[in-house]
C-alpha cells in the first residue's frame, strides 16, 4: 500500500480502539506495523489510547520493584551493550557474590518503599552450582525477613535449576530477549536466542512468572522491534521491562545515540497495544532518553517501574518517582497472578 493509500491516522486509532476496548481482542502485527509506521504529531493520540488500554486490561494500580546486583561484572558472555562483560575493557570491575546480610538490607530498604517485588540479579551465563545454593539460602530469608516477593535474573537455566528456583520459592524470573530474533546475532555472539527462548519457556513450566524485558536502540530496526512483539506473545510473559539503550563506555555499542524522546513514547505505547495484558515495567535507559518526559510515559502505557539505581547505572531518587506517581494519582499496588 502507497503512503497516498494509507488510512489517516484517525482510522487506524480508531480500529485500534474498537478491538482493544471494545471487543479485548488482540491487535494484529500489521495492524502495529500501520501505527508504527503514524507520522509524529499522531503519537500523543497513541500514547492516550495506549493509556486507556492499560487502565482497561490491567487497572490503574502501579508495581513497585527494586533490584540488586548481587554478583556484578565478569560476566564471559558479550552482549554489546553490556558493560558488566568480561570480553570488554570498561570501568565496571568483577565482585563477588554479596554476603548476605548485604542483600538482606537491600530487600528491606526496597520494601520499604512500597516495593512489592525484590529482584536479585547476577552477572553470570548461567548458575553454577554454588551459585545455586546461595541463591536457594537467600530466596526464603528474604521473604521471611521482609515480606515481599523475590524474583531471581541469573542467566540460562537448565530444567533442573528451573525446578529448583520454582521449589525454592522464586516468584519471577527475568530473563530477557533483548532484542528480535533476526537482530540477536548482531547483538550477542557467545549464546544464542534461541537459548534464552529455552530458559523462558522452563520458567512456564515450572510455575514462575516470566518477566522478558526488551532493550531499544541498539541498531535493530522497527520492523525488528515489531517482530519482537510478536516473539514475546509467544512466550507469555507476565511482565515486560522496557529498557532502552544508556551507551555504556567501553562497549561495541559506546558510540550509539540515545532514542529520541518522542520516538521512546511511541514505542512504549506500541509495546502496550501489542501486549495488552502484560505488566508493562519502566526500566533502564528511561531517564536519559525521556529526560522530562517521563511522567508522560506513565501515561503512555507503563504500569510499573523500578525504584532507584539499575546494575551499573544510576536511577533518579526514588523519591522523585514516588512523588511523580503521586502527582500523576497512580496507587502502588500488586499486579502479580501468582503470589
Amino acid at each position: 500500500m502507497s503512503d497516498a493509500a494509507a488510512p489517516p491516522a484517525r482510522t487506524l486509532l480508531a480500529e485500534a480502539a474498537e478491538a482493544l476496548l471494545d471487543r479485548k481482542e488482540q491487535l494484529t502485527l500489521d495492524q502495529l506495523r500501520a501505527l508504527a509506521a503514524l507520522p509524529s504529531e499522531a503519537v500523543p493520540s497513541l500514547a492516550a489510547l495506549a493509556h486507556e488500554v492499560r487502565l482497561a486490561w490491567c487497572g490503574p494500580e502501579v508495581e513497585v520493584e527494586g533490584i540488586l546486583s548481587a554478583k556484578t561484572g565478569g560476566c564471559p558472555e558479550d552482549c554489546h551493550f553490556c558493560s558488566q562483560s568480561s570480553k570488554f575493557e570498561t570501568p565496571v570491575l568483577a565482585t563477588p557474590f554479596l554476603d548476605e546480610a548485604d542483600v538482606l538490607r537491600a530487600a528491606e530498604e526496597t520494601a520499604r518503599l512500597g516495593a512489592s517485588e525484590f529482584c536479585i540479579v547476577l552477572a553470570v551465563r548461567g548458575p553454577d552450582e554454588r551459585t545455586m545454593t546461595r541463591i536457594l539460602d537467600l530466596v526464603p530469608k528474604v521473604r521471611e525477613r521482609v515480606g515481599i516477593n523475590v524474583a531471581v535474573s541469573a542467566g540460562i537455566l537448565t530444567d533442573d535449576q528451573a525446578r529448583r528456583l520454582a521449589e525454592g520459592g522464586v516468584h519471577r524470573y527475568n530473563h530477557n530477549l533483548e532484542t528480535a530474533r533476526s537482530f540477536f546475532p548482531e547483538i550477542v555472539t557467545t549464546h544464542t536466542w534461541e537459548e534464552r527462548h529455552d530458559t523462558c519457556r522452563l520458567v512456564h513450566t515450572y510455575g514462575m512468572e516470566l518477566c522478558c524485558g526488551v532493550l531499544l536502540g541498539m541498531g535493530e530496526t522497527d520492523e525488528q522491534r515489531i517482530e519482537l512483539i510478536g516473539q514475546l506473545r509467544d512466550v507469555e510473559p507476565a511482565e515486560v521491562p522496557i529498557n532502552f539503550l544508556n551507551p555504556r563506555p567501553g562497549t561495541p555499542l559506546g558510540d550509539r545515540t540515545l532514542v529520541e524522546p518522542l520516538e521512546a513514547i511511541r514505542w512504549i505505547a506500541l509495546f502496550r497495544l501489542g501486549l495488552p495484558s502484560v505488566i508493562l515495567r519502566y526500566a533502564g535507559g528511561r531517564e536519559v532518553t525521556l529526560r522530562e518526559l517521563q511522567a508522560l510515559g506513565m501515561t503512555s502505557g507503563i504500569n510499573a517501574l523500578i525504584v532507584g539505581n539499575y546494575l551499573t547505572t544510576l536511577g533518579r531518587s526514588p523519591d522523585d518517582d514516588l512523588q511523580m506517581l503521586d502527582d500523576l494519582e497512580m496507587p502502588i499496588g500488586i499486579l502479580s497472578k501468582v503470589l
